[in-house]
């Protein structure tokens, strides 16, 4: 099996296996590329090896307070949860806000105070009551996010816990960068990639059907296209069956 390494072999493999250079398929090089550019967007939106879960640490600017909301990267194609800022973060010069008033601040300050007593089986019972009770009375960060405005906007307290130069954490998920990575050489992208390009030959043939060439051949580009077109049908099934992320259930 040919290894492949980049947009241009996978271009070249696509081409070989549909019978190139034995016979001359009639595509177009930039056809090739858009229906290479179409199997690479089903293979992005839906197999699970083309995306991966990505922790964004951000910056607040004036902008994004001013505007209550945070410009994503293109390569973001999805936002699942936004950590919520506590009293006690880092500010815009590096240094610790601490909050006297912050439950938090108060068990590190008279638990902690001496690590070698300090019983960390109660701190962490403490914190995992603390979490409950934020779920209970809080519950997560609310947000809004569309990977085609690539804008997020979270419920925030926006102007008091939330300034500028506050830091937030941003769980996202994010397509591979295509320079640097194996997914090129993954089976269901070329054999996909290969019926887009296939069908595209077929319809470009379709507009000399019945055009009989010397020796007696006729063009029928009808079949080459229905046969490509199952193809496409039967692995875009395979796809959402079995490389298909499972869904993430939302409670309460």
């Amino acid at each position: 099996m040919a290894n492949v390494t980049s947009r241009q072999e996978l271009k070249d493999y696509c081409l070989r296996k549909l019978g190139f250079p034995v016979i001359s398929i009639n595509v177009d090089d930039d056809q090739v590329d858009d229906r290479i550019d179409d199997a690479l967007e089903l293979f992005q939106q839906f197999h699970f090896d083309a995306t991966q879960k990505i922790y964004i640490g951000y910056q607040l600017t004036a902008n994004d307070v001013s505007s209550k909301s945070i410009t994503m990267p293109s390569s973001v194609i999805g936002v699942t949860r936004v950590f919520p800022v506590s009293s006690s973060s880092i500010n815009s010069t590096g240094t610790q806000n601490f909050n006297i008033f912050d439950i938090n601040y108060q068990i590190r300050l008279n638990e902690l105070y001496d690590f070698t007593s300090a019983d960390y089986v109660y701190y962490e019972l403490a914190n995992e009551h603390i979490s409950t009770l934020q779920l209970l009375f809080f519950g997560d960060t609310p947000i809004v996010y569309n990977r085609y405005t690539n804008i997020l906007y979270p419920s925030f307290n926006w102007g008091q816990n939330v300034i500028t130069g506050s830091w937030v954490l941003i769980e996202s998920y994010q397509t591979l960068d295509p320079s640097g990575t194996l997914f090129w050489n993954d089976v269901w992208l070329k054999k996909y990639s290969t019926a887009c390009i296939k069908e595209q030959w077929g319809s470009n043939l379709k507009k000399m059907s019945g055009v009989q060439l010397p020796g007696g051949i006729t063009l029928n580009g009808q079949i080459i296209f229905d046969e490509a077109s199952k193809e496409k049908a039967e692995l875009e099934i395979e796809l959402r069956d079995r490389y298909e992320a499972p869904p993430q259930f939302e409670v309460g």
